[in-house]
């Protein structure tokens, strides 16, 4: 039995969920190989191969891969896929959109979002926006499985894998790169901040956004919103946390007028520590709170930002 997980990079960095991925693949017990596929990915795989518990980094490095296309990647996995018993990645936008083509192509059931391992068929993984969690057992030789990042503490680094290179190039003829479009911020990434200050429709409009930026600069913290917010056109896609947009987890979360909404709570509950400030003494979101301040968000901030 050995386990396959897939390496998320971007710009030539190893991201931090591949870490709690490999920190799931660890808890399956068995050893543990490294996929780095992309385009002069050298890096990447160095980074990889210090990672605990790894005992081997394979790399694909064409300009096959060079866009992470679910694609050539599936066909790279199928390719490798007869030498591992799993194949795990983080469930991300890339790891959502490889790895139901891999249990697709290989005729399996994919696991999906799996939070804990409990032996090497068996799975937990939460259902109903996480107001239940469901135990998942799988008899499919290949076990293809996504990871929830915040249901795993990551591994540490220390570790000397081998680095070995992969021949295979997928033919890809079905799908081609033509551009993307990042919005780019100073602030740390959303799904990886350690501090998350989000805000929901209470806050208005779009502009009123502005009010969280000096608290999040004093906390070294990601912006997010609800997805009612996002709805409202008060800010982008890729600020929602939630059940349909990032799932987060970080050591403090501030949620300002969100009220509490099951979708919402699904994306952030398993924060650390989660401050509430809503003038709704009602709002579900008290209910999940640590800390909870009833309060007008248009007073409270400025006090907040003074005082930090």
């Amino acid at each position: 039995m050995s386990i396959l997980v897939l390496a998320e990079h971007h710009d030539g960095v190893l991201t931090g969920a591949t870490a709690h991925a490999v920190a799931a693949a660890k808890q399956i017990g068995a050893d543990i190989d490294i996929l780095v596929a992309g385009e002069n990915v050298a890096a990447v795989a160095e980074s990889a191969a210090r990672l605990d518990s790894v005992n081997k980094v394979r790399v694909a490095d064409n300009t096959a891969y060079a866009h992470q296309l679910a694609e050539p990647l599936s066909m790279l996995i199928c390719e490798l896929a007869g030498d591992y018993s799993h194949v795990l990645a983080v469930a991300s936008t890339t790891g959502k959109n490889i790895m139901p083509r891999v249990a697709a192509l290989k005729d399996v059931s994919q696991i999906s979002e799996i939070i804990a391992v409990e032996s090497a068929d068996t799975f937990k993984r939460p259902i109903y926006a996480g107001n239940a969690i469901a135990t998942v057992q799988s008899a499919d030789a290949l076990k293809v499985i996504t990871v929830r990042p915040t249901g795993f503490d990551a591994v540490g680094e220390g570790g000397s894998a081998a680095i070995t290179e992969i021949d295979f190039v997928a033919d890809n003829t079905q799908s081609s790169f033509i551009k993307e479009e990042l919005a780019q911020s100073d602030r740390p990434e959303l799904s990886a901040a350690k501090v998350v200050v989000s805000g929901g429709r209470g806050m208005g409009n779009g502009e009123n956004f502005k009010l969280l930026n000096g608290i999040a600069d004093k906390l070294g913290a990601a912006i997010g919103a609800s997805r009612a917010a996002v709805d409202a056109g008060f800010v982008p896609n890729d600020m929602q946390v939630g059940q349909t947009g990032k799932i987060v987890a970080p050591d403090l979360y501030i949620a300002v007028g969100i009220s509490g909404a099951i979708q919402h709570l699904a994306g952030m509950k398993d924060s650390k520590v989660i401050v509430a400030i809503n003038k709704d003494e009602e709002a579900p979101i008290f209910q999940i709170a640590d800390y909870g301040l009833v309060a007008d968000l248009f007073e409270a901030l400025p006090d907040l930002e003074q005082k930090l």
